[in-house]
């Protein structure tokens, strides 16, 4: 049986404007994961990551770098449960 996990991520530094979001999206359908990620208006940009834990784990080494155009300065990660719909989107600037 795999584990499952689902976890909320913060990313701070310079993540807007550089591609975050579209890398994200990229790298977390590869990876097959559910979820989302959105940017914040206070610049930062947020997601959730659901999936088998070596995969959100993998999403998460890779959020710590970022696309090529990004620096990241801290990623912020908390256990989540929300109700998620099926595939990886990103959504709207909250």
């Amino acid at each position: 049986m795999t584990d499952i996990r689902q976890i909320r991520v913060v990313i701070r530094g310079r993540v807007q404007g550089v591609w975050y979001r579209a890398w994200a999206t990229e790298e977390a359908s590869e990876l097959g994961l559910q979820g989302w990620v959105r940017n914040r208006r206070n610049g930062s940009v947020e997601a959730v990551f659901a999936g088998p834990s070596a995969d959100v784990e993998r999403m998460l080494k890779l959020c710590r770098r970022g696309p090529p155009l990004a620096q990241v300065s801290d990623v912020a990660v908390s256990d989540d449960g929300t109700p998620l719909q099926a595939g990886f989107t990103q959504l709207p600037t909250v």
